[in-house]
């Protein structure tokens, strides 16, 4: 089970290759399930510049297979 320690706040680069920055993990207030709060680094028409998104914590952990190798969904890569 992923914790919220295990999540650091700082900038991520996700493996389709936008960045993103952990503003911090919160708990859903129905289900108590860890969600992870993070931020944009780019602009975006359709979603707005630098916008915020909530992913649940598990799946933000979570290894993906691209090209037939494993790798990290969000990479973290430093303060």
């Amino acid at each position: 089970m992923t914790t919220m320690k295990e999540i650091k706040k700082g900038k991520y680069r996700h493996y389709k290759g936008k960045y993103y920055e952990v503003v911090g993990v919160a708990l859903h207030s129905e289900t108590l399930e860890e969600v992870v709060v993070y931020k944009a680094l780019y602009k975006s028409v359709e979603f707005g510049d630098f916008s915020l998104w909530v992913r649940p914590a598990k799946m933000f952990v979570e290894k993906v297979k691209v090209a037939g190798k494993t790798i990290p969904r969000f990479k973290y890569i430093g303060k």
